[in-house]
């Protein structure tokens, strides 16, 4: 059995989906409470995993607005590869795959008309 202290502090982070007659999202606020003001945020595009460790598996929840144009959204997936490979090697220290992540994201971008292979 572990030491279980309780937390210093607590906070939460909340978003607000507001949707059409055909429950599409036409706007989605988020907010947390350790932002710099009280007031929520627009966006137009939520990317969010949790891990069910009973499970062992990934829940995800993927939403985006009808305004959110395809070239913003490929930029966004573009960016969210590139934080996901941060993300693995710091939890894991694993540099060599978050390397071949990397250059997945790399290849993606190329492919998307970002960046020119040279």
């Amino acid at each position: 059995m572990s030491d279980t202290k309780p937390p210093a502090r607590t906070a939460e982070i909340g978003f607000k989906v507001a949707l059409n007659a055909d429950l599409m999202p036409v706007s989605i606020e988020w907010s947390a409470t350790d932002a710099a003001d009280d007031s929520s945020q627009q966006t137009k595009s939520i990317l969010l995993s949790v891990w069910n460790s009973e499970e062992k598996k990934a829940m995800r929840i993927d939403l985006w607005t009808q305004d959110m144009l395809v070239d913003e959204m490929k930029l966004f997936v573009f960016q969210t590869l590139v934080t996901m490979a941060d993300t693995f090697e710091r939890a894991t220290s694993d540099a060599a795959m978050a390397g071949e992540m990397r250059s997945f994201a790399q290849t993606f971008a190329e492919k998307m008309g970002f960046v020119r292979d040279e």
